[in-house]
């Protein structure tokens, strides 16, 4: 398992920083991806729910002006969310935190402690 944790972070996000700091207090080597200034693939995206083991849709920050206007009550494929979540990064739960073939959403933030 790797030694470093990647934590897909919003720095404007309460929860995201505090998860970041708890890490930090465990002495854990983090690699902080901005996912709103380089998001993700639409390919890393698939990875991180496969990790996650859960579909996109999970992950889809309902409150999102967004999502309200072009996604609430509709039915869409995973591919049609991944899709979605490429295209609309703001849309992606923060924080995702992942070590090795694992993965986690730090929503509370102590949920990240899982992956020690």
């Amino acid at each position: 398992m790797s030694d470093t944790v990647r934590v897909y972070h919003n720095a404007r996000c309460s929860k995201s920083r505090s998860a970041c700091a708890l890490l930090q207090e465990k002495g854990v080597a983090l690699e902080i991806v901005e996912y709103l200034k380089t998001p993700p693939s639409r390919a890393e995206l698939a990875e991180l729910v496969r990790k996650l083991g859960v579909p996109a849709e999970s992950i889809v920050r309902t409150g999102e002006d967004i999502y309200k206007s072009d996604y609430k009550g509709r039915t869409l494929s995973e591919d049609e969310w991944l899709d979605a979540l490429a295209a609309h990064p703001i849309l992606i739960e923060r924080p995702i935190v992942v070590r090795g073939e694992r993965a986690v959403v730090g929503r509370p933030p102590e949920k990240v402690l899982a992956l020690l």
